[in-house]
């Protein structure tokens, strides 16, 4: 008799994710997702219950993952002004790589669709809010070293900031390159005391 194959979860995992990654919520199919994760209805549903559900746990391995490398970049530097551009550096680096998909999942989880599924609305809400966060830490944080102004606006550069990723990523999909999106951060951030 052959040997039966195990279920990976943290596998199929990572491949839903890259599957809600590339295609958004509304157009992942469950053919899609339980083809790339391996695994037939009855199983997908005893494990994650509904799409919504797995979506879910997708956002958490996303920023588990993607979103801690990106925050690493953007606190591993002793000045804020190195920070932030290593952030966007990390950003572009995985817009660069040809198995990244060129959009951020937690980004494209703003939509109007998404904002209507209660569960999701939710979640996606509190981790903006809380991405939101590490950089007005990080601006903080330079405040109290004195590399920033006393006064420096940290919560509205930090929104200045995850706004600008909003169209960021959906401006170098299709009408930018890197370099083209590079002046306009060293532009941005200037403009911001960065």
């Amino acid at each position: 008799m052959g040997r039966k194959l195990e279920f990976n979860y943290d596998r199929a995992l990572e491949r839903a994710t890259r599957v809600f990654w590339a295609k958004g919520y509304v157009s992942a199919s469950m053919r899609d997702l339980l083809k790339a994760m391996g695994i037939g209805e009855g199983s997908f549903y005893h494990l994650f219950g509904s799409k919504k559900r797995l979506y879910l746990e997708c956002l958490k391995h996303y920023n588990a993952v993607v979103t801690k490398r990106r925050v690493e970049a953007l606190v591993g530097e002793p000045s804020v002004r190195k920070g932030v551009r290593a952030f966007f550096r990390t950003v572009l680096d995985e817009l660069d790589n040809p198995r990244t998909p060129r959009v951020c999942l937690l980004a494209q989880s703003l939509s109007e669709q998404m904002m209507e599924e209660s569960g999701l609305k939710t979640y996606v809400t509190e981790q903006m809010a809380g991405f939101e966060g590490f950089f007005i830490e990080r601006l903080k944080q330079a405040e109290k070293s004195g590399e920033l102004p006393k006064d420096f606006p940290t919560e509205v550069t930090a929104e200045i900031i995850v706004t600008y990723l909003q169209g960021f990523f959906r401006v170098i999909q299709v009408l930018k390159n890197r370099e083209q999106m590079w002046q306009q951060i060293e532009a941005l951030l200037t403009s911001l005391g960065l």
